[in-house]
């Protein structure tokens, strides 16, 4: 799996995670989805994801 392929599964994890948290436990986890969303539109003209360097640290290649 490469960098970006474990991003994407990671952002489409955290929105499917918060929007069952939001409709099965409480409503602020939706605040989750808009945190996830506002951090891929900044990634997009920053090129900058703090969840890359993480994966970096994993050994996950550049793809």
């Amino acid at each position: 799996m490469t960098i970006n392929e474990a991003l994407r599964a990671l952002a489409g994890f955290m929105v499917l995670l918060s929007l069952a948290l939001g409709t099965w436990i409480h409503p602020y986890w939706y605040l989750l989805t808009a945190f996830v969303g506002v951090n891929l539109l900044q990634s997009a003209f920053t090129r900058w994801c703090p969840a890359i360097a993480v994966f970096k640290a994993m050994g996950l290649k550049q793809g």
